[in-house]
């Protein structure tokens, strides 16, 4: 199978996952343009675009349903917002880079085997409070290694009793949509528009592929396996890849 087939095949199937419980699926993204070889300079821009297409339905789908929290969704992703631009802006080599990329899939891969039991009737911990402060670190992360950030927030948010699982998933969605286009703003500004024309021309049936796979996964739960068992699954990719990057720079 032809390369590019293989990675379409591949981000359908992380849009579809991703989509359903509210994420992008960044890190998948990245993990697997990284090991495919890809340009280190152009992963970021493919997958925050990626991020883009999947989440803005999602986003518009919660909006509409009115489960969006906005007053805290909008102070976290206000915050996370400019630190993801600046990191987007951040010029890093391709060994700084990967060994970023692969710490940032392994923590991915550990957040993903938190348990996200539903606590709609419980009040919000103490150290709710201080989510705010976590904001601004995790949008530098995202924007620097391509990716949302919504993955690292989540679990923080499912810990800390924030709201409830729909509530949070819908501040998922929109913090990873913001975030996304920040931060690819800012890959766009260090690398310049003709890197970035060309990379969005070659990433066009990967983005038609996450378009599909995400508006399945946002209209339709995931059926064949349980989202305990993709959860496991999917941390058991980032992870295994995030290793390999680790150890092989």
């Amino acid at each position: 199978m032809p390369l590019i087939a293989a990675l379409a095949l591949g981000f359908f199937a992380a849009a579809l996952l991703y989509a359903s419980v509210g994420f992008g699926g960044g890190s998948t993204y990245a993990a697997l343009l990284a090991i495919s070889g890809l340009d280190y300079r152009v992963l970021p821009m493919v997958a925050l675009a990626c991020n883009i297409v999947v989440v803005a339905g999602a986003t518009v789908r919660f909006a509409r349903a009115g489960v969006t929290p906005w007053r805290s969704a909008l102070i976290l992703t206000a915050l996370a917002a400019p630190a993801a631009f600046v990191g987007g802006l951040i010029m890093i080599d391709r060994q700084a880079f990967m060994l970023l990329l692969g710490a940032s899939l392994v923590l991915t891969g550990i957040t993903m085997l938190i348990s996200v039991a539903e606590a709609a009737q419980a009040k919000p911990a103490k150290s709710a409070k201080a989510l705010p402060f976590v904001a601004a670190p995790i949008g530098f992360l995202a924007g620097l290694v391509g990716i949302g950030g919504g993955i690292f927030l989540a679990p923080l948010l499912h810990l800390t009793r924030w709201h409830d699982a729909r509530a949070i998933a819908a501040t998922a969605s929109f913090f990873i949509l913001i975030n996304s286009a920040f931060g690819l703003a800012g890959q766009l500004l260090k690398h310049g528009p003709a890197m970035f024309g060309g990379a969005m021309v070659e990433a066009l049936p990967l983005l038609i592929a996450v378009a599909v796979g995400g508006q399945i996964g946002s209209l339709m739960a995931v059926r064949f396996l349980p989202l305990k068992w993709i959860r496991w699954l999917t941390a058991a990719l980032v992870s295994v890849v995030g290793l390999r990057l680790l150890f092989g720079v």
